[in-house]
């Protein structure tokens, strides 16, 4: 999509956000600053994507203002440069100061999975420190001696809520304090979130059973505020390795470009940090390195291994002229290669870049959860305060047992289950797609290919290869064999330009044919081209060209027929006055394409193949591939028609294509999924991107967003039905009729299950079958998909249009 003047993108990194929840304090803080137009924090890539008016605002000012609701923060302007207020401005140097790596794509040098890291070690710690001075709390409250039967004397002599209340200071002003800052930082914002509610929920119990030790009179509950702390740590810390599992994609994706890159400089080599790289340095790439940035060989011959951003396995050739992307492995000669895009323009950037966007997007069913999030917390305070009233009021039981009942109402209402339900099921399943090759633009791509009831399918380009093939060869009666005569052809072709010529040489060479040269070669436009080859006169053409040679075709004549019938272009080969043998050459179908097509009705979606082509030609691959609905000979202005026939019974509709005529059809259904190897404006257009060419990915497309929708929908239903049933027995309403009590500490495990099971049922979806990828389809498919790269990644929003 392209960069509208007056709408810039920036993704920012967000660090420190410990629950799912303290995204809507980013939200609050940004969406109500000038200038900016839309705001989508995701807590589990810690990041953040802002669309803002560069005329009002600055990625600068944008983080500056993460930073001033307490978070750090890091950010790139797309596709310009790290917008970063605390770093050295640059010094002047004569040079043009890079732009970023892949690297810096989350952050400063991939700072995101450090951080990550570092913020899971950090709950750990303060886990462990709640939990070493809740269980001595425990073991010399009375719950301890109601449980154990144990009766402990209090060391030092002094009195148990003394001896607790000392025990209970590093709980509460070391492992809980990150739940008092994030609920100040979400005041300040006028938001509410997760941490509200532990830090209320915390600080009324210890605070209550402070005021009781000081008066000296009353039950004290310091067990209950610091196993609730080490509960709600416990749960935190375990949903933050799961959150980091979610993110593997990225992080992967990030390690492919390398951290250093060979300079040449005044004839020396230099070896420099890849961020340093600039368009027009002349790089030296030995065998077995990687090539740092995207760029052309000027010197050199060697295989290139591309599989990692084209997903063909096979090496492809390069040599002077050819270009080549950054983060790939040359694998055996040298080259040198003139650096051409860098940083934030090379093609694995543009790719990590619409992964993050995608990532950090809402499903419309997320963005009802964040706002259902609000008013839960702000129903969990005033539900708190109501059963504590309604306990004092309505019966006979003592203060604290109101305190707990109330305290409990606040823990277990806690939204974060209902913040991550449905951000961490699309972080996997877009990272699930980009492994594949399938790049989803955003969350409302993914939702609707698993509402997608028919696909149609263009013909040429998308189920077939694009480009004319050898598909029969039909013998005469002149006595030479297949082989022999397919030398002779392939000889005169070979001095034509014709496409047609063209992929008759392909055939000859790829069937180890031997080069042989003609002579006295003659061109007739329209109907073919004459020759000698070894002393034969060899007449390659149409019907017309060996009518004027008078050569009579015979028995091939019905072959030719037959083959025009069924959609193939005929080539009649007389050799010495005689009819030779017929070659039939047509637009071939992709190895994949009959699989891609089986795989989809497996899945029970309609396949229909929607082309400008004659009804013969559109026959015979709609049957080879397994086909039912054809739509033949349609102008390339009727497609998108064609598309809202389909849409009027109601039926969700995909459209698959790679040309510029269908770019309409793209954008008029549901689903506009562009073959990468099409044209920018295809591209453009569409909802999906196959970056490996492959109809076959079309199934897989599908197939993740329909795992990813069953993730979201199990997710949420979980965390409503989980509050649902919790909340009745908090307020203690079944505990005069059955006893049946929750206790704040369990509705802090509870509560953190929860949490825990939302993130590991999304994490499931990395077990998601996908139809087989497919084999290497040799060097000709790698080069295709190489020359492609660049417009892929352009027209999909994230390169300068």
């Amino acid at each position: 999509m392209a960069q509208n003047p007056r709408r810039s993108t920036a993704v920012l990194e967000v660090g420190g956000m410990r629950s799912a929840s303290q995204q809507n304090v980013v939200t609050a803080v940004l969406g109500r600053r000038p200038g900016v137009l839309e705001v989508s924090a995701n807590p589990v890539s810690h990041t953040a994507t802002v669309v803002f008016d560069p005329e009002l605002t600055s990625s600068a000012e944008l983080t500056g203002w993460v930073r001033d609701c307490g978070f750090h923060c890091a950010g790139r302007q797309v596709p310009a440069h790290i917008c970063d207020p605390m770093a050295e401005p640059d010094r002047p140097t004569g040079r043009t100061p890079a732009p970023p790596t892949a690297h810096d794509v989350m952050g400063h040098g991939g700072d995101e999975g450090s951080s990550m890291a570092a913020m899971v070690a950090d709950m750990r710690n303060r886990f462990l420190v709640a939990v070493l001075f809740s269980i001595p709390i425990v073991l010399w409250s009375p719950m301890g001696s109601h449980m154990f039967g144990l009766d402990l004397p209090v060391p030092f002599a002094v009195r148990e809520d003394i001896w607790a209340l000392v025990l209970s200071l590093p709980v509460i002003f070391y492992s809980c304090t990150i739940f008092f800052d994030g609920a100040i930082r979400a005041l300040r914002a006028r938001t509410l979130d997760m941490m509200v509610l532990v830090a209320v929920a915390v600080g009324a119990g210890w605070g209550y059973s402070l005021v009781i030790t000081v008066t000296g009179g009353g039950e004290v509950f310091y067990e209950a505020a610091t196993v609730l702390a080490s509960f709600v740590l416990l749960g935190h810390w375990f949903e933050m390795r799961a959150r980091g599992g979610a993110n593997d994609a990225i992080r992967t994706l990030l390690d492919l470009a390398p951290p250093k890159a060979v300079v040449l400089r005044e004839g020396e080599s230099v070896e420099v940090p890849t961020a340093e790289v600039v368009a027009g340095d002349l790089l030296l790439v030995r065998p077995g390195a990687k090539i740092a940035v995207d760029g052309l060989v000027e010197e050199g011959d060697s295989e290139v291994d591309e599989s990692m951003v084209t997903g063909e396995s096979l090496p492809v050739h390069k040599t002077v002229g050819s270009a080549v992307i950054g983060a790939t492995i040359n694998v055996n000669g040298t080259l040198r290669v003139r650096a051409t895009k860098v940083g934030a323009d090379t093609a694995l950037a543009q790719i990590v870049e619409l992964v993050q966007q995608a990532q950090n997007s809402k499903a419309p069913g997320q963005k009802l959860a964040d706002r259902a999030a609000f008013w839960l917390v702000f129903v969990a305070l005033i539900g708190g305060g109501l059963t504590l009233a309604s306990w004092l009021l309505f019966s006979d039981r003592p203060f604290s047992t109101a305190m707990l009942f109330a305290i409990t109402v606040i823990v277990v209402t806690c939204p974060d289950a209902l913040g991550l339900a449905t951000p961490t099921a699309i972080m996997v399943g877009t990272g699930l797609g980009a492994k594949r090759g399938v790049l989803f633009r955003n969350a409302l791509a993914l939702e609707a290919s698993a509402r997608i009831e028919v696909v149609v399918m263009d013909k040429t380009g998308t189920l077939t290869k694009g480009e004319p093939e050898v598909t029969d060869m039909v013998i005469g009666g002149s006595g030479l064999s297949e082989a022999e005569i397919l030398r002779l052809v392939a000889a005169v072709e070979r001095e034509s330009e014709h496409p047609l010529a063209g992929a008759i040489v392909r055939h000859a060479r790829e069937n180890g044919t031997p080069d042989i040269a003609a002579t006295r070669f003659e061109n007739v436009p329209g109907h073919g081209a004459i020759a000698e080859v070894e002393g034969h006169r060899v007449v390659v053409g149409n019907r017309r060209l060996l009518d004027r040679e008078g050569v009579d075709p015979g028995a091939l004549a019905s072959a030719r027929d037959t083959l025009a019938a069924t959609g193939h272009t005929a080539v009649l080969v007389a050799v010495d006055g005689v009819a030779a043998a017929v070659i039939g050459i047509a637009d071939a179908p992709r190895e994949t394409s009959a699989d891609a097509v089986a795989a989809l009705r497996e899945l029970g979606v309609e396949v229909v193949m929607l082309t400008g082509d004659n009804h013969a030609t559109a026959a015979r691959i709609a049957r080879a591939m397994g086909i039912d609905t054809v739509v033949a000979e349609v102008l390339p202005g009727d497609k998108a028609a064609e598309i809202a026939r389909l849409q009027a019974g109601g039926r969700k509709v995909a459209m698959v294509g790679d040309g510029v005529n269908d770019a309409p059809a793209l954008a008029r259904a549901d689903l506009g999924i562009a073959i990468g190897a099409g044209t920018d404006v295809a591209i453009e257009a569409a909802d999906v991107v196959l970056m490996r060419s492959d109809p076959l990915d079309v199934a897989a497309a599908l197939r993740i967003g329909r795992g990813t929708l069953r993730k979201m929908r199990q997710n949420l239903a979980w965390a409503v039905g989980y509050n649902t049933i919790a909340l009745p027995i908090a307020t203690g309403v079944f505990e005069p009729t059955f006893g049946l009590i929750l206790r704040p500490e369990i509705a802090a495990l509870s509560m953190s299950g929860s949490s825990l099971i939302v993130a590991v049922n999304a994490l499931a979806l990395k077990r998601l079958r996908l139809p087989a990828p497919t084999p290497a389809r040799g060097h000709l498919a790698a080069e295709s998909a190489t020359s492609t790269v660049e417009k892929r990644t352009s027209a999909m929003g994230l390169g300068h249009s």
